[in-house]
């Protein structure tokens, strides 16, 4: 079955991580992405390493299921080529610095005349009005400004960042289903609209809990490891040969009494001090030893073995080889392998929101620079093919 979004042609503008996640998001449920880059550079994650050959791991991992186009937008011919692209589009998205587009004399106020139609996709640092708009930002620079470093390390130890990249993917997340809204909307109004989406925005919606914890306490949050701050135990234990990961809330009160058993400590469950996940978590210091302890005495395998019949909310910490091995993330296809033009095959990750008769899926790999530029041109605007043979010689396209 075709994907949800078949037939809506996005125009993709964006380079090195949360604009392409976005695209690719939507690409990935079926839209035409066509991802107009400029002619002998390209997105500039295309050289980033590890490369293999010609083929850059990052570039592979978030352009599948994409078409390119080589224009050079600084020249007047390629934008007028652009502006005759937007006439056939639904979404165009860009990821540049705010400005960028207007200086190019493409930005969504000269779109939307060309199409009223148009859901324009602007993701950029900090958005597209207020006093840092024109600041450039990277998934560090917004994870240190959005509260998120703040709360992620272990307790006293300096702020860290999150190890994968949640500033960029966050905001193309963001933006993807933002994007699907305004199509949605845009059928029963009948008209485009802008979408602007900020990357620290999307920080700050992140780290909700603490800021609710701060506006009701007015306490600073901090690190505090893998544990929660308001339920306990809920973090990372070490055992005999790994890490296990226990998560104990107040929605089940018979998981603690369980869990005791499971670890021979009942003596902890009628314990006055740890009646309650807050109770618990207020005599953590206490707590903490007697619980990693006890843990330490089993693998990780025999504590899920004990434990997952029980109910109890537990896993392991899986290094990446183990997740790319692990069952249950096979069975979901979330590791797909196809066919490469020059690596044989490649394996992406998969799909992640499994949509019953329109699945989304991974179809065809990331594209070379300017692959269907040909292809594109001639199919969406009647141009022959000695019209791009023109353009190529005077390096429009």
């Amino acid at each position: 079955m075709p994907g949800p979004l078949e037939g809506t042609v996005v125009l993709d503008l964006t380079w090195i991580l949360s604009g392409p996640y976005c695209t690719m998001m939507l690409a990935d449920m079926g839209a035409d992405v066509i991802k107009v880059e400029r002619p002998g550079y390209g997105d500039a994650s295309r050289g980033t390493a590890p490369v293999i050959g010609q083929d850059s791991a990052y570039f592979m991992s978030i352009n599948r299921n994409k078409r390119s186009v080589s224009l050079n937008l600084q020249a007047q011919r390629g934008r007028e080529l652009f502006l005759r692209l937007v006439e056939k589009a639904d979404v165009v998205a860009e990821n540049f610095t705010p400005g960028t587009m207007k200086r190019l004399g493409i930005d969504y106020p000269v779109l939307e005349k060309v199409n009223p139609l148009l859901v324009y996709c602007a993701i950029s640092g900090f958005g597209q009005t207020g006093p840092y708009t024109e600041r450039s930002a990277l998934d560090i620079v917004v994870q240190g400004m959005g509260g998120v470093m703040s709360i992620t390390g272990e307790e006293g130890g300096r702020p860290l960042r999150v190890g994968a990249p949640v500033g960029d993917i966050n905001a193309g997340m963001t933006a993807a289903m933002a994007v699907c809204a305004a199509l949605v909307e845009r059928a029963k109004s009948g008209r485009g609209q802008m979408v602007d989406v900020s990357m620290l925005d999307c920080q700050v919606a992140l780290v909700e809990n603490a800021i609710s914890r701060h506006i009701a306490t007015s306490e600073t949050p901090g690190p505090l490891g893998t544990r929660h701050a308001v339920m306990t135990p809920f973090q990372a234990f070490p055992t005999k040969d790994g890490w296990l990961v226990v998560g104990i809330t107040g929605s089940n009160p018979g998981h603690w009494p369980l869990f005791c058993s499971a670890l021979g400590r009942v003596e902890l469950i009628d314990d006055p001090r740890y009646l309650t996940p807050w109770d618990r978590t207020q005599h953590i210091r206490d707590l903490e030893p007697v619980l990693t302890d006890a843990l330490k005495q089993r693998t990780t395998q025999e504590w899920l073995d004990e434990m997952i019949p029980l109910g109890i909310p537990c896993g392991p910490v899986n290094t990446v080889p183990q997740v790319v091995r692990d069952p249950q993330v096979l069975h979901r296809e979330m590791l797909v392998e196809m066919p490469h033009p020059r690596l044989g095959t490649w394996t992406f990750t998969g799909v992640p929101a499994k949509l019953s008769r329109t699945p989304g899926k991974v179809r065809i790999p990331p594209p070379d620079l300017g692959q269907h530029t040909d292809e594109v041109l001639g199919k969406l605007l009647g141009m022959g093919v000695e019209d791009v043979a023109a353009l190529r010689k005077d390096g429009v396209v």
